[in-house]
Formats: structure tokens, sequence, C-alpha cells
């Protein structure tokens, strides 16, 4: 990238490893499709598609060692291999996917790339065949006596007449297009006398046949009609020789099409449905001038002796044809992709949010003041002028706050389609038959929580596989079906996310579950006899819990679920498991829509102001002190027709303050998982749209706090984490409880 300045070169390479991580995901899961469709044409030309892509978008970048290891991979992407390696070919497709991307890893870190031979070595144990030699074909060119008096008078105009016969690419997609552009090249060719079939025949022929008059040799005409992907066989012959020439000796040649050139392939891809994008058509126009055509050993025919011959490497020569496609080609390209998507770093989105979080703030001072004017003008004309303008304001802001919150929402199929191949690849090694269904792919969720979210789903399909999905011979012993079944699900229930993993595998043990958790020292054994079968449960996220005995590759150390627990707290959502024994298991993620602005309920509790988000309120009720009670030490209340546990925040966030005097109590029931809670507060103060700011470590030193934010009078308000809050309050419950009985 010597012709570019450092900064645009920078950003050129960002741009290719943005893209070329979707073309590895997209590698991945061609490969998937493959597998389970073995030999299928259409996929396997995509992947070649996919493979070719990133080799010229490598090459552009100078990064050698990954253009040339999908460039040798580009050799086997062939239907014919395709039908003939099987399973094999699948297998190094994604074998090659892991390559590519260990290589760009190491290019992305200005690190040396690791080696591709590996890869080489695979390749070319799945190609081993794939060069043997053709068999010859014999056009019959059986021309009509009128035919060939045609034929023969234009000798006389001091023209070659040279018999031509194609063989249209069974593996072209579009035919009928191809019959078209085999016809354009052979009247560049020269003229073409008669040709079969006819140019109003209805069918697409295997083999187009032409006499064709031409001031050009053999060898060029040959050349000329090499058109991969469309032609795949050739046999050139002089019919009749110049009058004034003496007539050679009979000579023919017929060759198979060499692969497929950069050049030509931009003209394939016009003759398909508009599939291409602007990434795909700029390394095919650097790779042009950059690598020539291979080899080409046609097979020759002299005297009804065969012979081999082998003709240097030359790039197939400019088409007016072909360049038309071209152009025609990048431009829509260019139209598709360039007019309609547009790659924003998501620093400057983000830049933009802060912008909107700082004019709600504003919002709000606005308002707070507008009810000091309602206050001492009530009665002034001017005070409904100002209310309308801040009202105006407002709804602009709100609508404002809306689009760039779409900006950054994202489908959750950018994190869906990673999974299967971590099922496939791990199902493989432990000899499990997993068929993984994705509904729900078109859920949008703010880009920062998805892409938190990608390591906990990584784990909890792990788990699946793993810990729920049993061994074919073990589920048809149970009547169940050999092929376990893995279903990721999302959508959306009010300002959250829902999504769901599923699986129909053994379930879990509720009893093995708490056994480890006694044996662990997390609950008593008098203690556990009070659980609901959620909270059994619960202690499978518990740091150094796992149901297995021995730890495997995969599981057994107690880290996958709690690492996904501590995630889920970060992004203030929460998650719930049911399982039913031998039946199957759901894990339910809860989420916000995003972390950048909520709205909470703003409450008191000793002389602080405190919020939560308000979806995870369920109901505020008023109580009196008589309707508590104390059961297992826990204060609870009797809510219509359940119970609810209470947490005391006073005692809890303000231990030094006074305790409340009135016998009249605010409960906040919110919602933690599938639990339901009161938190008890002095008093309630309203809702309110709140921009949430991060705090420094070093600021707070608690983790019942999650983060701050500002109201229009220039308080601050804290925004507490509700599964610390409820965690502390039954950590306490259970310390007081061992005191007792130890005492």
């Amino acid at each position: 990238m010597g012709i570019f300045s450092e900064d645009r070169a920078n950003e050129l390479r960002n741009l290719f490893f943005e893209t070329a991580q979707e073309l590895l995901q997209a590698l991945n899961e061609q490969g998937l499709e493959l597998e389970k469709s073995p030999g299928d044409q259409e996929i396997v030309r995509n992947i070649r598609r996919t493979v070719h892509t990133l080799k010229g978008d490598a090459a552009a970048c100078g990064y050698r060692e990954l253009s040339e290891s999908a460039h040798a991979m580009e050799d086997v992407l062939t239907p014919e291999v395709a039908q003939r390696a099987g399973s094999s070919l699948p297998e190094l497709i994604l074998s090659a996917a892991d390559t590519f991307d260990a290589m760009l890893t190491a290019y992305r870190g200005d690190m040396r790339p690791p080696s591709g031979d590996t890869l080489r070595e695979f390749i070319q144990r799945v190609a081993a065949g794939k060069n043997q030699e053709e068999a010859p074909f014999h056009p019959k060119f059986d021309w009509t006596e009128y035919e060939q008096l045609v034929i023969r008078k234009n000798a006389v105009r001091g023209q070659s007449v040279y018999n031509v016969a194609l063989v249209i690419d069974p593996q072209c997609p579009m035919r009928a297009a191809a019959l078209q552009l085999i016809r354009n090249v052979m009247q560049e060719v020269g003229s073409v006398l008669v040709s079969r079939p006819e140019d109003a025949t209805a069918e697409i022929p295997e083999i187009v046949e032409a006499a064709v008059g031409s001031h050009h040799p053999l060898e060029w005409i040959q050349k000329k009609c090499k058109v991969p992907g469309v032609v795949s066989r050739i046999h050139v012959e002089l019919c009749a020789p110049p009058q004034d020439e003496p007539a050679p000796l009979p000579q023919t040649e017929t060759v198979a099409a060499a692969q497929p050139e950069p050049e030509f392939e931009l003209v394939l891809d016009d003759l398909q449905p508009a599939q291409s994008s602007q990434a795909e058509a700029e390394p095919e126009k650097v790779e042009v001038s950059e690598q020539s055509s291979p080899a080409v050993q046609p097979v020759a025919s002299v005297n009804g002796t065969h012979a081999t011959l082998h003709a240097p490497a030359m790039a197939a020569p400019h088409t007016e044809a072909g360049k038309n496609a071209a152009k025609k080609a990048e431009k829509a390209a260019q139209t598709s992709t360039t007019d309609t998507v547009i790659r924003v770093d998501a620093e400057r989105i983000d830049a933009v949010l802060d912008l909107v979080g700082e004019l709600i703030i504003a919002k709000s001072m606005l308002q707070q003041s507008l009810g000091e004017v309602t206050r001492r003008f009530g009665r002034d004309p001017l005070r409904n002028q100002l209310a309308d303008a801040v009202a105006f304001q407002a709804q602009t802001l709100n609508k404002l706050q809306r689009s760039v919150m779409k900006i950054r929402m994202v489908p959750v199929e950018q994190m869906f389609r990673r999974l299967p191949r971590v099922v496939r690849d791990i199902a493989k090694q432990l000899g499990r038959e997993v068929n993984i269904v994705i509904e729900g792919e078109d859920t949008d969720l703010d880009k920062s929580i998805l892409d938190a979210l990608a390591e906990p789903m990584m784990h909890m399909v792990r788990n699946a596989v793993d810990h729920g999905i049993e061994p074919p011979d073990v589920r048809e012993a149970k009547g169940k079906p050999r092929e376990g079944t893995i279903r990721l699900n999302a959508y959306h229930q009010g300002n959250q996310v829902i999504i769901e993993v599923s699986d129909d595998g053994a379930g879990i043990d509720k009893n093995v579950v708490v056994a480890k958790a006694i044996r662990k020292g997390f609950i008593s054994a008098e203690e556990a006899g009070t659980l609901s079968d959620s909270d059994a449960l619960s202690f499978i996220f518990q740091s150094g819990l796992s149901t297995r005995d021995a730890a495997t590759e995969f599981s057994g150390r107690g880290v996958g679920m709690d690492v996904v627990k501590a995630v889920m707290e970060r992004l203030k959502g929460s998650i719930s498991v049911s399982s039913s024994p031998g039946v199957g298991t759901t894990m339910r993620l809860r989420v916000p829509l995003t972390l950048a602005i909520i709205k909470a309920l703003l409450f008191r509790t000793g002389d602080r102001l405190y919020a939560v988000p308000l979806n995870s309120v369920l109901e505020i009720v008023r109580a009196h002190e008589s309707e508590v009670h104390v059961v297992e030490r826990r204060e609870v209340m009797q809510l219509r027709d359940e119970v609810v546990p209470l947490t005391r925040l006073r005692s809890i966030l303000a231990p030094e303050a006074a305790p409340a005097r009135s016998s009249k109590l605010f409960i906040v029931v919110v919602s933690i998982g599938d639990r339901k809670c009161g938190l008890v507060v002095d008093r309630t103060m309203g809702e309110q749209e709140l921009v949430i700011k991060a705090l420094d470590d070093h600021l707070l030193t608690t983790e019942l706090v999650s983060g701050a934010s500002i109201l229009g009078d220039g308080k601050v308000v804290l925004i507490l984490n509700l599964h610390a809050i409820v965690g502390r309050s039954s950590a306490a419950t259970r310390d007081l409880g061992r005191v007792e009985v130890t005492a």
C-alpha cells in the first residue's frame, strides 16, 4: 500500500479486517451447508467465490501467506472434486476457515502469520487425482451442401474458415446467458458463416458448433474462445484455407477450458443474479494485474494421432463483452453497497449518543424550570408559549434518541450465526449428533450488549452439547431420536430482549446440584430442604460448582456458567433455568435493549436518592408493618396468592441512619430472573429517563451500585445493582442463621 498515506493505508487495512471477518463467517456457514448437502454445486460455487474474494483482498493488502493459501484452496473448489471428495471437502473448508482466522489474528497484531503448509498438505490430499487428462471429444460438423457452399465462397474472399465447437460448462448456472456470450465471442473471432443451433432455437444445447471466417491464426482463436466458467471444452480446426494459399495438413486443437481467471469471474457474476458486493469486485480487479492464468494442457489431434501439447500460460484477451459485463457488475455492486450501507466507527456513534444524553439532561432542566415558572407565573401568557416550546423540544429529542438508538441496534443473527460451527465441532469430538435450530434472528439488540453476550452464549451451547445432549445410542434406548436438538430463540418483551437456549437432552438433576452445593459449602443441609426448584438450579452459576465429577476439555471446572452470571450482572440483566430430567433444559437470558439510556423508578432511602430500572419493577405496594412476617429468618409478605421475600434497603444502604418512624411501608416489587423480591424504601419519587454514567473503580468501592446519573437540578442519583442487593440480603440472612445455630 505504498501509494497511500499511512492514515489511508491503516483505514484500508481496518476495512479489510472487517470484510475478511465477514467472509470467514460466510465460509464457516457454507462449509456447514456443504457438510449437510455433499457435492451441492451451488454451494461449491459460493465457497469458491468467497475464497476468491478473500484471496484478492489479502493480495491487495500485501498479506502474501493468506493470499497464497486461499489461491491453493481455489484449485479444489470444483464440482468434480466435491463429488469425489465427499465429506473430506467440508472438513477442508472448515479447517481452512480456522487457518485463515489465525492468520488474520496475526496480521491484526502485526505478528508473523502461522504457516499454511499443513493446510496445503490437506488440499493436496483432497485434490489427489484431480488433474487427470480428460478424454477428447469429436464434433461432427456435418454441414449441409448449402452450408458447404457458403464456406467455399467465403474462402474465395481471402479468409480462412475454421470449424469451432465449444462445450457449455455443465456447472454454468445461467445457460441461456452463456449461449449468448458464446455467440458474442464467435462474432469477435470473425464472420460466423453457419452455426448450430440456430439463433431461434428454444433449447439450450450442450455443444455449440460454428464455421467462422477469420484472418486470425488458429492459436489466437483457440485462446479467444476460452471463457472460464462458461466454456469447458474447445475444439478448433481449419476447414478451408484462403484460395490463394496451399492447403496445409488438417490441424485441430481440443482443449479443456482453463480455470476461471479474475477478469472472467466478473463476467460470470454479471450473468448470475446480483449478489456481488464491492468487496468482491475490487479484489478481482487488483488480481488481474498480479496473476496470470494457469498453464493449459490441450490434447492435439494431428492426422488422427493424439498427442499432448503444452501451451504457454497466457491471460485471455479483453473482449468487449467481458469489459461491458465487468463494468455492469462493478456498477451494480457500487449501487447496491455504497448507496445503501455506510461503515461508521462505533466510537462516532457513541459520541453522538453521549451528546443525546446531555440533551436529555438539559430537557430535565428545562422541565424543572418550567415547573418553577408555572408556580410563580401560572397565568402569564409567556408561560404557555414556554410550555409549548419545551413540549416540542422534548418530542423532537425523543425522536432523535430513538433514531440514534436504532443505529446502535443490530440483529442477534450476528451472534447466532457463529454458534452452529461451535456446536458442530464439539458434537463431532464427543460423538454426538446435534441439530441446531435458530429462531428470532431478526431481533434487534444494542451492539455493545450483543458483543458482551458472545462469550456467555458460547459457554451455554457448549454445556448444552456436553451436559445436555446424550450419545446417540443412549437417546435411542430412551426412545428419543438419535439426533438431539439445540434451539436458539430471541424476542422482545417490553423494554427487554429475551434470549433462550434450550435442548432436548438429559436435563439437570436438582438433587445432584444441591448435593454438590452442600459439599462445596454454599448452603447447609438444613437450608437445602427449603429450596425451590429454581433456587436449587441457580447453584450451577456458582464459581467452582459443576455437576461433572471429573473435568474434561469442555466442562467440569465450574467456570463457564459463573462467567455467564457475571456478564449478565454487568449488563443489568438476569438469567433463569428451567429443566426437566430426561426432557431437556432451557436457559433464559433477559437483557435491556440498551445500556446507555434507561427509564428508571426513583426513590429515597435515608437521605439519598436511588433508582432501579423500570423494566425490573413489577408494582409498588403500600403495606403496614404488621403485614410483615419472618419465615426461616427472612422477612416476607403475603402478596395476593404468593409469598414475597423483603429486603430493607435502609439496613443495607444506610445502616447508620435512624430507623424509619412510620409504620406504613413503601414496597417496590422487582423481578430478578424468575424470582420476585420486595424492596422496602422510605418513599418513591416517580419515574424518569436517566442517562447512565459509568463510575470509576476508585470512586466506587461497592458492588451494590452499578452506575449513576445526573438529574435536571444537578443532583446525582445512584442506580442500584439488584442482583447484588438481593444477594447481600440473602447472604446476611444465611449468616444470621448459622450464628443462631452455633449459639
